[in-house]
C-alpha cells in the first residue's frame, strides 16, 4: 500500500474531531452527511484529499467512529482501504472488519458506521461517480445498464482484489507526481475508468452473472470514438454532424450505434453526461448554479432547471443548499 499517501493535500489536521467530520463532508462534494458515533474522541484527527471528474479519493487518519450518510438524491460508490490498524464497518446487517487485505464496497443510498480498531488506524475512501460505472458497465456488456449494486466485503487477497488495489495505489501516485504530463484530466479520467473496469469485473454485484454469460463484444469502434470525444469535448459546442464526424460515419449510423448499445440518442447521451459533470460541481464547488450550467454548454437555463429536475429529483436550487 502507497506509504504517507496524498501528503500535500491536506484539509484539516487538527485535534478537534468536529473539523475531521466537517473536513469529510466539504472533500465529499456534499454527497455525504458524518455524525460521531458515540462521545466524541480525542487525539488527532486528520483528512487529506483530491477531487476529480466523477472521483474523489480520501486519507483519514483518527481514532473517531463515525455514521456516514448519503444525501438524498446523491448517487456515489465508496471503495474503503485500510492502511494500518483495522477499521469495523457495517452496512445494515452486513458488517467486515477492514484492513490491509479486505476493502468495503458501499453502494449509493447506503449508510455505513466506521469504527477504528485503535487510535493509529489509517484508511482511505474512494468516491466513484454512479453515471461512470453504468457507462463502463455498458461499455463491457455492449447493452443499456440498469444500477449496479455491488457485495460490501472486497477481498484484497485474491488476485482480483489487487489488482483493484494496484490500480488505486497508481491513481494516488499519479495525483502526487509532480510531472504535469500526469496532472492531465485525461489521464486522471483513463485511470479512474480502468479502477472501475476491474472493480466491475473482480467484485460480485447485480449484474456479475450476465456480465459473465456476455461474449467479448465491446462496443463497435465508431460508438468508443464518439463516447471518447463527447468527453474530451463536453463544455464545448456538439452536434450530431460533429460527433458523426469524430467516429468517422454518418450521422444516421452514429445514432443507431448509439440506440442499439446505449438505448439512447447522441445528443441525450450528451445533455445527460453534462448534467452529471453540472451535479458534481454544484456539489463540490461554490459556483453559482448560471455560471456553472453554461460552462457545460447549456445555453437555456430554463430547459436546463428541467433536465436537471427530471433526471435527479430536485431542482438544482435544492443541490447547492446542501453544499
Amino acid at each position: 500500500m502507497v506509504s504517507g499517501p496524498l501528503r500535500d493535500f491536506v484539509i484539516t489536521k487538527s485535534g478537534n474531531p468536529v473539523n475531521l467530520l466537517d473536513a469529510a463532508t466539504r472533500l465529499f462534494g456534499g454527497e455525504v452527511t458524518t455524525s460521531p458515533l458515540g462521545p466524541l474522541a480525542g487525539g488527532e484527527h486528520e483528512v487529506r484529499g483530491v477531487a476529480g471528474t466523477d472521483f474523489t479519493i480520501g486519507y483519514f487518519a483518527s481514532p473517531q467512529a463515525v455514521r456516514v450518510g448519503a444525501v438524498p438524491g446523491s448517487e456515489s460508490y465508496f471503495v474503503n482501504l485500510g492502511l494500518a490498524g483495522e477499521i469495523s464497518a457495517s452496512i445494515g446487517a452486513g458488517r467486515a472488519v477492514l484492513g490491509l487485505t479486505r476493502a468495503g464496497v458501499v453502494n449509493p443510498g447506503d449508510i455505513q458506521d466506521l469504527r477504528p480498531g485503535r487510535p493509529g488506524t489509517r484508511f482511505l475512501g474512494l468516491r466513484i461517480g454512479a453515471g461512470l460505472v453504468r457507462r463502463e458497465l455498458e461499455a463491457l456488456t455492449g447493452r443499456p445498464a440498469s444500477a449496479v449494486r455491488f457485495d460490501f466485503p472486497l477481498d484484497l487477497s485474491l488476485p482480483s482484489g489487487k489488482t483493484v488495489l494496484l490500480l488505486i495505489e497508481s491513481l494516488i501516485e499519479q495525483l502526487a507526481s509532480g510531472d504535469p504530463l500526469l496532472q492531465r484530466e485525461e489521464l486522471r479520467r483513463s485511470q479512474i475508468r480502468c479502477i472501475v473496469t476491474a472493480l466491475l469485473l473482480a467484485q460480485p454485484h447485480t449484474h456479475t452473472a450476465a456480465l459473465r454469460e456476455t461474449p467479448a463484444t465491446p462496443h463497435p469502434r465508431v460508438l468508443r470514438s464518439a463516447i471518447a470525444f463527447v468527453e474530451a469535448n463536453l463544455a464545448e459546442p456538439l452536434s450530431l454532424g460533429r460527433i458523426a464526424e469524430a467516429a468517422g460515419c454518418s450521422a444516421r449510423t452514429i445514432s443507431e450505434a448509439f440506440r442499439e448499445k446505449l438505448g439512447t440518442s447522441p445528443m441525450r447521451y450528451v445533455r445527460d453526461l453534462r448534467l452529471d459533470r453540472i451535479r458534481q460541481e454544484l456539489l463540490s464547488t461554490g459556483d453559482q448554479i448560471g455560471e456553472t450550467a453554461y460552462r457545460w454548454g447549456m445555453t437555456h437555463l430554463g430547459r436546463f432547471a428541467r433536465d436537471y429536475r427530471s433526471r435527479f429529483g430536485e431542482p438544482p436550487s435544492a443541490t447547492t443548499a446542501r453544499r
